[in-house]
């Protein structure tokens, strides 16, 4: 029961301070879950990171998913993802009740130019905290370089590019088994 109570406050707490959606939530939940709890370590951690962004949802919402599932099964799974979503929840219903009578308020205007400016600077934290588990080779810069140049150059949706990757991942980047 300690441990699921540990839980939700790690998740409730992930869920509460990050602004910016699930990329800028990774390198909070890898604080949280991989160093300061040591629930899983960082290679299990980007196996979670990487199904759960394969999954249609949340990428924090799947992540919460597997690791509530690793430490408390189903309850687990249930307790994780509530405690990652009720803040969303209860800021959103907070703010609707009032934003409207704000909405033009220079100031609040103010501080969501600042935090839309913060949200790409957590997105790249999260980019740099996840290159550092992946294997430095010819093979995987070449599937970065083909990556961006697919999404930023040719438009191609990540959908297509993430199962390409999948593809190539499986084809001509497995490791000879003995």
């Amino acid at each position: 029961m300690k441990k699921m109570l540990e839980m939700f406050i790690a998740f409730f707490k992930i869920g509460a301070f990050t602004f910016g959606g699930g990329y800028a939530m990774i390198p909070l939940i890898e604080q949280e879950v991989v160093i300061n709890k040591k629930w899983i370590d960082k290679d299990e951690f980007m196996d979670i990171l990487v199904v759960s962004q394969s999954l249609p949802g949340a990428l924090a919402v799947n992540c919460s998913l597997f690791i509530g599932q690793k430490i408390g099964g189903m309850i687990g799974q249930i307790i994780a993802v509530l405690a990652v979503t009720l803040p969303s929840f209860f800021i959103i219903l907070i703010i609707a009740g009032i934003f409207i009578q704000f909405r033009d308020n220079y100031f609040v205007n103010l501080a969501f130019k600042g935090i839309n400016a913060a949200v790409p600077m957590l997105v790249l934290f999260g980019v740099i905290s996840l290159s550092k588990g992946i294997k430095k080779n010819l093979n995987t810069l070449l599937m970065i370089i083909l990556g961006l140049i697919a999404l930023i150059i040719f438009d191609i949706h990540p959908v297509i590019v993430i199962l390409a990757s999948a593809i190539y991942g499986m084809i001509f980047l497995r490791e000879k088994v003995q």
